[in-house]
């Protein structure tokens, strides 16, 4: 009998070793449905062939994106069509599965070959994914690699999305970016399954989209005066400063983004913000407010231009809002929803409605005789009344109607779709309503929100870490899941200048997003997801994709200790992360003091200063906050 155990024992401890050093699903994000793992590995070659067994246009075009993204192989992999498994061959070819939905995919792996099949050329595309994930990290180079075994284990996969909306969503107005970074922007996303981009075009800081017949919103609303520092505490530009920094994408670039999407399996979601946040619109055509003096407004450069001690929503310093009074508004509407209408086939338009501030509209005679004629009670009824004007122009243009959560108050429109972003609250309170949601807390998916502490992260003024973004569920209990779309990140970019730091800011929270939208909700284990992000790091680099190292950093809670003495505690989101420190104004590595237990600072230290180590490697960055700024964390004057 002992001997009977200790050979099951041994046999156990071997398969899980082998489990544990082979682990295909520690490459993966996000986690597949279903996984298993079998003996041996496919081995890529320069006699590999990859075969397309249908004439649809687009399983072609997997098929030539994958012979594309082998080539820093050094092997030149063409494709071809064929109905034959050859051996050494990659298969794509479609099913019939009804299991698959239109994103699923089967995926084989065998040391003689690997076959793809979906229901539709997006589940290959995502099927692709998945296999260049089972691919060493150096397939994301950006140039050709040597001496590296192009190895894949062997496995069988079966995957299919949880949401149908798994979205990210790009603020281009208030930074302006091309069309090359949005471009970029797309291909980090599909490889984590993404299939919706929402283009945020407009704002107060800039018009970002071409409208023929109206110049001006270009010619004058994309241009603003370049500042740099802290957004929202900038100075007033003056009447003769150069107002050269900005742009828009024309009508062509919209063209040429939607389709780079489109073949990707990506939809496009344009976002028109009305009827506040309304700036670039008005100064490019002032008779579209309801206030005089507009023409003599200027598109904001990150001015304070709102009052927000009064909280949501803010009491306008400027009018910042198209006039729901004005007949000219609901014409320069039609225009540009016609337009925009024919630019992206994507079924619904995002119209805003945030944030919008009414104190303008309190003071206008206009508003005031609206009010009257149409029996409206309050200024959200205001708002709900223009909503639901636009809804219909909206829709007279064969689109979908979809606005921020505020639009929800003074009365939804009939067919409106909500995204709810002040928390689940509005996203619940439409779904009970039968409308369709898309959730998009802040508390949750708000990719400008900082990463780490405010000591070594660009300042704003709310802190989101990889690990609560990963706890993000976007059906709350006791609600029908069938009204819920799905979810997205959004990605604000006020505080952001350059395209490297809208990636750090996106990764690797878009991995927890990706995760939660794509793969069974009982699969989600935080101890399991993390070691994953740190393999998907390593492709990030191959790839010079940049990203925030920050879940390595301790996250402070800084306290009173008696009447004037500072108490720090420390912690690390990821377990294995030893925390060193030092209060001599010295600079910590691993030799110097590890963290193990709150301590109270001396009295006459100047500095703290922290930096962590996984094993001999440091991990996090040298955080330094001095004395006086824990002190005032901590409420001591």
């Amino acid at each position: 009998m002992m001997k009977l155990f200790i050979t099951l024992y041994l046999v156990s401890f071997s398969l899980f070793s082998f489990s544990q050093e082979k682990g295909i699903a520690s490459r993966l994000i996000p986690l597949p449905v279903s996984l298993e793992e079998k003996d041996g590995d496919f081995t890529l070659s320069e006699n590999t062939k990859i075969i397309y067994t249908s004439d649809d246009a687009g399983v072609k075009r997997v098929a030539d994106f994958l012979s594309d993204d082998l080539k820093n192989t050094g092997f030149n992999i063409a494709t071809a069509k064929g109905d034959s498994k050859p051996a050494n061959a990659i298969v794509f070819s479609l099913a019939n599965d009804s299991k698959l939905g239109n994103e699923g995919y089967h995926l084989s792996v065998t040391p003689g070959g690997v076959s793809v099949m979906a229901n539709k050329p997006a589940g290959l595309f995502y099927g692709m994914q998945t296999f260049l994930q089972l691919l060493p990290k150096e397939i994301e180079s950006v140039d050709k690699v040597k001496d590296v075994a192009w190895k894949a284990s062997a496995c069988e996969i079966t995957d299919y999305p949880r949401f149908g909306w798994r979205g990210l969503m790009f603020d281009v107005s208030r930074h302006f970016f091309g069309k090359e970074d949005v471009k970029r922007f797309i291909d980090d996303m599909v490889k984590y399954k993404y299939n919706l981009l929402h283009m945020h075009l407009t704002d107060d800081e800039g018009w970002r989209i071409e409208i023929k017949g109206m110049p001006k919103l270009t010619e004058v609303g994309a241009w603003n005066v370049k500042r740099v520092g802290y957004f929202g505490t900038f100075d007033k530009p003056g009447k003769d400063e150069a107002k050269d920094y900005g742009g828009f994408y024309t009508q062509e670039d919209i063209k040429e983004i939607v389709k780079y999407a489109g073949d990707r399996f990506v939809d496009v979601l344009p976002e028109i913000d009305v009827p506040g946040h309304s700036l670039a619109a008005v100064v490019s055509y002032p008779e579209l407010s309801c206030t005089a003096g507009a023409d003599q407004y200027q598109v904001r450069s990150g001015e304070v231009i709102m009052d927000w001690s009064h909280g949501h929503p803010p009491i306008a310093l400027l009018d910042n809002t198209l006039c729901p009074a004005n007949p000219k508004v609901y014409e320069f509407l039609d225009k540009v929803m016609t337009q925009v209408a024919e630019l992206f086939p994507f079924e619904y338009i995002h119209v805003g409605g945030d944030e919008t501030p009414k104190n303008y509209w309190e003071k206008s005679p206009e508003v005031a005789a609206l009010m009257k004629k149409e029996k409206l009670k309050t200024m959200d009824e205001v708002q709900s009344y223009f909503e639901k004007r636009l809804e219909k122009i909206v829709e007279s243009k064969g689109k979908k109607f979809m606005g921020w959560d505020e639009i929800l108050q003074g009365g939804l429109g009939p067919n409106a779709a909500v995204m709810s972003w002040r928390g689940m609250k509005g996203g619940i309170e439409a779904a009970k309503l039968k409308h369709d949601v898309v959730m998009t807390p802040t508390d949750f998916v708000y990719l400008d929100y900082m990463q780490g502490d405010a000591a070594i992260e660009p300042r704003i003024y709310a802190n989101l870490t990889l690990k609560k973004t990963y706890s993000f569920e976007p059906v709350p209990d006791g609600i029908d899941s069938k009204y819920i779309l799905g979810g997205q990140g959004n990605l604000w970019t006020e505080q952001i200048y350059t395209f490297r730091h809208a990636q750090y800011m996106i990764w690797p929270r878009a991995f927890a997003i990706s995760e939660v939208l794509w793969s069974p909700k009982d699969k989600r284990d935080w101890n399991n997801f993390f070691p994953r992000v740190e393999k998907q790091f390593s492709r990030l680099d191959e790839a010079q994709t940049k990203y925030a190292p920050s879940v390595y950093e301790p996250i402070f809670t800084i306290s009173k200790s008696g009447a004037d003495q500072v108490k720090v505690e420390l912690e690390t989101e990821p377990k294995g992360i030893d925390i060193h420190y030092t209060v001599d104004n010295t600079f910590p590595d691993n030799f110097s003091p590890t963290y193990t237990a709150p301590f109270v600072m001396p009295k006459e230290a100047a500095m703290l200063k922290v930096i962590t180590y996984q094993g001999d490697k440091q991990v996090g960055r040298l955080i330094i906050i001095p004395m006086s700024d824990l002190k005032s964390r901590a409420g001591i004057k």
